[in-house]
């Protein structure tokens, strides 16, 4: 097999930023040249080390530019979008506004 062949075993963890996660925040950023993410942040973890992160509310992200992050990125923004608000209408709805009206069908007779 070749080394693009290979499967990666590498273990991914995304987790909500902490407090104790500040100074690895403040290294992805600088190494970014990017501001610190503020607010609730979501963190990518591969193999133990913090390696991006996606400010929930702006999507604004800092990677580790030493790293391919790319597809971590996209998970991140795709895990900050769900735990964004839903829209008005799909709160008040909830899983019935999936679904479309079947008109009903009443008997004359």
């Amino acid at each position: 097999m070749t080394s693009s062949a290979t499967l990666s075993t590498a273990i991914l963890a995304i987790r909500p930023a902490t407090a104790a996660d500040a100074g690895a925040l403040i290294r992805i950023a600088a190494l970014d040249s990017r501001p610190v993410p503020q607010g609730d942040v979501l963190l990518a973890i591969v193999d133990g080390e913090p390696v991006a992160a996606v400010e929930v509310e702006t999507g604004a992200v800092v990677a580790d530019p030493f790293v391919p992050t790319a597809d971590l990125v996209d998970l991140l923004h795709l895990r900050a979008a769900r735990l964004q608000p839903a829209p008005a209408t799909a709160q008040r709805h909830g899983v019935r506004s999936l679904f479309p009206q079947r008109p009903r069908i009443t008997s004359t007779a």
